[in-house]
């Protein structure tokens, strides 16, 4: 008995030991806050200064400096993101991860996104190579000086591999794929809805909203008419049942950003307000810091956000100009259709053939033999992977395979003096198209689109496949700083963009459809912005957090008025139905039952309609959400007129389908939720922030994941959240005012669970509370040393 005692005992004492060892090699990875740390690179000692939350401020001598304590705390802090971010992009994660990595590699590879951005460092001016490299020194330094490896590496049993400077491109690189990420898809799309529906349906399908619209020069679009002939078949019946019938009513990465100028701020002060949208995760997007430097042209301080993995500010403030960002969701690639020869190595180009291009790509896999991926190449861009069933091949050009389209030029945003000099130096800076808005200390305004622009020849239906194999050159380089749209001081002194349609005319035509947001959201927000003659920071902060569902709200009259009839209520038990629409559809509130059946009766009312479209998408290899088609549009078109020549299937009249749709919605949602009474908005659209190892790993999720809770916001308002999507930083600054300003992420400043930082802004971030722009009183502080 006492040798089982004395065995026990010792087997505590070893997992105790073990449990010791590991959370001394977990601290060992935790950043450095205090102290001395020498870094060879720097030039003069530099400070790294963190509050409470971990907001960082960095003093340096000059910019370069920044740059090498920046990519220090990135390293100390992020590095695993970093390192995850610069993989997707190039088509690497399954040297990290094993063989289920593989497909998406496959199709990252696609782009040779590390080939073409070790191409372009050397095309770096001299101001941006010398940053960047500062910026890889920095990086390395930080990863060195953690005595651990970040614990997900231990996880993964791997090593961590040194920055260099073609990751800093790739992470940029990512931010592509994930803001214009249809690649080509949308345009196949748009070729196979055009040749199977006639003219007038392939008009009234794909207009733009004339209900929703809410463009910032006020210019309008005319409604499309219903045909007058019948549904076309490829829309009545498909010889197809879809298997992913989800509709998409836009490009859900987007964003939100409004302003306005001195003569309706609080002080005579012109202010500017950012929520950029992407999918949330732990830890977030983004990376608060505060950078102070010295050169020729005297004191610079910045603040906002960075984005780690680059050495610059991404949206914020430098005293003088604050800025931020949406997505443009215009055109910014198009798909050439290739005449291949019989033996599909050969194309048409200019009156020859040509051989395809091919490049072989080396993918590495864990655990496992290295295997070669072929890509094949013609003078417009690579073949896609997409083929139609007559096996016609199609190329893509897109502006992120163009040198044009990555650059380091957003630096100069940093000590752009006004608004002039901000829209001017839009131009050309090398990353995904973004409306700019920008708000000057002087209390101007100004709206442009930041990123390299291709200028178009020649044909005007770029939203389908083209032939350009007779020779002539479709894109005739990038547009200059004349000659992209702008709306500079505004008559009515307020600017907004959130992902539809910004302006009309000729702009519109320069900027092209790449799948354009319906408009309620930019509606609602250029609503609020005109609602009051002044605002200061809270009122803007309170324009982001809006949640009414004015959108919903025809849908709930059609349920209320012609639906759900006594009849109709009476025969199918649905009087709860009818009390919950009744009381609770007016917001998309945690709590509310109403607006959950209303968004429901209406997904399934439009799925209804579009079915035969998406199974007919489906034979061949795409899907509905390709299309540059918003289905609220002409659905809503249809129901109203309610004609019986246009119904699709076997349906007999159009109360039929939408009866169906309530009595289908509420099915699913008492399968899943057991009673109306449990099928609240926040049950169905909880914020789920998770890192990217708990779901690999469930029993760490408690460790890993955010606090998770039901959110208010949807799509189609201000405040947007939806599944998982939403808000990935609140921020509202006056240029010249920043210690009155707002920002906020999701999460916290660091990636590692056991940082103080980890979760620091994210119960402010939940509850909608404005957290300060400027970092607060230092808690923490760091020398770097040369």
């Amino acid at each position: 008995m006492k040798w089982l005692k004395r065995i026990l005992l010792a087997l505590l004492a070893l997992v105790l030991l073990l449990a010791l060892a590991l959370w001394l090699t977990l601290r060992g990875s935790l950043a450095q806050l205090d102290g001395e740390r020498a870094i060879a690179a720097l030039s003069a000692p530099a400070e790294v200064q963190r509050d409470a939350r971990g907001y960082l401020t960095i003093t340096a001598e000059n910019r370069l400096d920044v740059a090498r304590a920046l990519g220090f705390t990135h390293a100390q802090e992020r590095f695993f993101q970093m390192d995850l971010m610069r993989r997707n992009a190039a088509g690497e994660l399954s040297a990290l991860f094993g063989a289920k990595a593989l497909p998406l590699d496959k199709s990252r590879r696609l782009h040779r996104f590390r080939h073409r951005a070790e191409a372009g460092i050397a095309a770096l001016a001299a101001d941006e190579r010398a940053l960047l490299d500062a910026y890889v020194s920095g990086v390395n330094a930080g990863l060195a000086g953690l005595s651990a490896r970040p614990p997900e590496y231990l996880l993964l049993r791997q090593q961590p591999q040194p920055w260099v400077a073609a990751d800093t491109v790739l992470v940029a690189y990512g931010m592509y794929l994930d803001l214009q990420g249809a690649q080509g898809r949308d345009d196949v799309a748009m070729g196979l809805l055009r040749d199977a529906v006639p003219d007038d349906w392939y008009a009234f399908l794909t207009q733009h909203s004339a209900d929703w619209e809410a463009a910032m020069d006020d210019s309008r679009v005319t409604a499309v008419p219903l045909p007058a002939g019948p549904l076309p078949a490829a829309l009545r019946t498909a010889k197809t049942a879809c298997s992913d019938c989800r509709l998409r009513d836009a490009r859900d990465l987007g964003s939100n950003n409004f302003a306005v100028a001195a003569a309706h701020g609080a002080g005579g002060r012109a202010m500017l307000a950012d929520d950029m949208h992407l999918g949330l995760r732990s830890p977030g997007t983004w990376f608060k810091a505060r950078m102070k430097w010295k050169d020729a042209a005297g004191s610079h301080d910045v603040a906002g956000v960075t984005l780690p993995g680059a050495p610059l500010l991404v949206v914020g403030s430098n005293g003088r100009v604050a800025w931020g960002f949406t997505n443009t969701t215009s055109d910014w690639a198009d798909v050439v259709t290739l005449k291949l020869n019989a033996a599909s190595t050969h194309y048409l180009a200019g009156g020859a053939e040509k051989p395809l291009q091919r490049a072989v790509e080396r993918i590495e896999i864990a655990g496992e033999a290295a295997v070669d991926h072929v890509v094949l190449e013609s003078e417009w861009g690579p073949v896609m992977p997409q083929k139609a069933p007559s096996g016609q091949a199609y190329a893509l050009r897109w502006v992120a395979h163009d040198r044009e389209g990555m650059n380091l030029r957003l630096m100069h945003m940093e000590t752009a003096a006004n608004v002039d000099e901000a829209v001017q130096l839009a131009a050309g800076a090398g990353m995904p198209a973004q409306n700019l808005l920008v708000a000057d200390a002087g209390g101007r305004i100004a709206w442009t689109v930041i990123g390299a622009m291709p200028r178009r020849a020649g044909g005007d239906d770029i939203d389908r496949p083209q032939d350009w194999s007779d020779g002539r050159s479709r894109w005739q380089g990038y547009l200059g700083a004349a000659e992209q749209p702008r709306i500079v001081d505004p008559a009515d002194g307020r600017l907004w963009t959130a992902n539809a349609r910004m302006v009309g005319g000729d702009a519109l035509k320069t900027l092209g459809n790449g799948g354009y947001d319906l408009g309620a959201r930019g509606q609602q927000i250029r609503d609020d912005l005109r609602a009051q003659d002044k605002f200061d920071e809270a009122g803007l902060h309170a324009i982001q957090l809006d949640h009414r569902a004015l959108f919903h709200q025809r849908w709930r009259k059609l349920l209320m008025e012609q639906v759900l009839t006594p009849d109709f209520v009476a025969a199918n038990g649905l009087a709860d139905y009818r009390a919950e629409v009744e009381k609770g559809a007016d917001a998309a509130r945690p709590d509310a039952v109403g607006y959950l059946l209303v968004r429901s009766f209406r997904l399934q009312a439009l799925k209804n309609i579009f079915d035969p479209l998406a199974g007919l998408l489906e034979a061949q290899g795409l899907k509905l959400s390709d299309l540059k088609l918003v289905p609220e549009t002409p659905g809503w078109a249809l129901i109203q007129a309610a004609r019986p020549d246009t119904l699709p299937g076997s349906l007999k009249t159009w109360p039929e389908l939408l009866q169906r749709a309530v009595l289908d919605s509420r099915r699913e949602l008492l399968s899943k939720y057991g009673s109306l009474s449990a099928a609240t908005w926040g049950a169905d659209n909880p914020t789920s922030v998770r890192h990217p190892l708990s779901v690999a790993v469930p029993a760490l999720s408690s460790w890993l994941d955010q606090a998770s809770q039901g959110m208010a916001g949807d799509s189609h308002m201000p405040r947007v959240h939806n599944h998982g999507h939403g808000q990935s930083e609140r921020m509202v600054v006056s240029p010249g005012h920043e210690e009155s300003g707002i920002l906020v992420i999701p999460g916290g400043q660091s990636g590692h669970p056991m940082s103080p930082f980890y979760r620091g802004d994210h119960a402010a971030w939940l509850a909608g509370e404005a957290l300060p722009f400027l970092p607060g009183e230092t808690v923490h502080r760091l020398v770097l040393r040369p």
